[in-house]
């Protein structure tokens, strides 16, 4: 067994679970209030900034070229690529410059980023890689989800469908299940078992953020 399949057995309930959040299920019925997608842009955007400082971390701890870049990639393919569709709905919503900047992170999303940044300054590279997998992998299986459910019709969030299940963002989450693989084979039981507790962890904290959003809760 692959240690990203070990990881996935203990989260499977947990995910199973953001399929039957009603936030994630009106989002690809197109059902979803726009004040609650509003409100998840703005802070999913807060959220990506710490996001990429994670993979900014995953570059200075690299010991080869290869991984380094990758990881440089990351950040920037987050600030610029995914921030791309943000920006787009922001447009489509109202959300000005100014409201971003004078906008705080909710509770809980200032709780799941000040985790992974704690582990990434912690850890090394499987602890940082591990951090990030929940978010990056969930949300392509999120995307290939409510596309399979209900393709990509006259639906307000077509676009953010869309971008979580292109092939560019496959290549991204293949590339880190690779990277956790590597450097999860052979690892000690203690370390294997703390790198399961922050998978755990961070899956929790992709369902509360997907909760605050629809409760829009600060």
């Amino acid at each position: 067994m692959l240690f990203t399949e070990e990881l996935y057995s203990h989260v499977e309930k947990i995910w199973a679970s953001y399929y039957e959040h009603p936030f994630v299920d009106e989002l690809g019925s197109g059902k979803l209030d726009k004040e609650k997608f509003k409100y998840y842009m703005i802070q999913d955007y807060l959220y990506l900034l710490d996001y990429a400082k994670v993979f900014s971390l995953g570059a200075i701890k690299s010991d080869d070229e290869e991984t380094m870049a990758k990881f440089s990639s990351l950040a920037e393919g987050t600030l610029h690529t995914e921030m791309s569709t943000h920006r787009k709905y922001m447009e489509k919503l109202g959300i000005t410059k100014e409201e971003i900047e004078n906008s705080k992170p909710a509770l809980a999303n200032l709780s799941y980023t000040h985790y992974m940044l704690a582990v990434s300054y912690s850890g090394g590279i499987i602890e940082i890689a591990v951090s990030v997998l929940a978010c990056l992998w969930s949300y392509e299986c999120i995307g290939r989800h409510l596309y399979e459910k209900y393709g990509l019709q006259d639906n307000f969030y077509k676009e953010w469908i869309e971008s979580y299940i292109s092939d560019e963002y496959h290549n991204l989450t293949l590339w880190l299940l690779e990277l956790v693989n590597k450097y999860g084979e052979g690892i000690g039981i203690k370390r294997k078992e703390k790198l399961i507790e922050i998978f755990i962890n961070t899956s929790r904290f992709e369902y509360l953020f997907w909760d605050m959003a629809y409760k829009i809760e600060d």
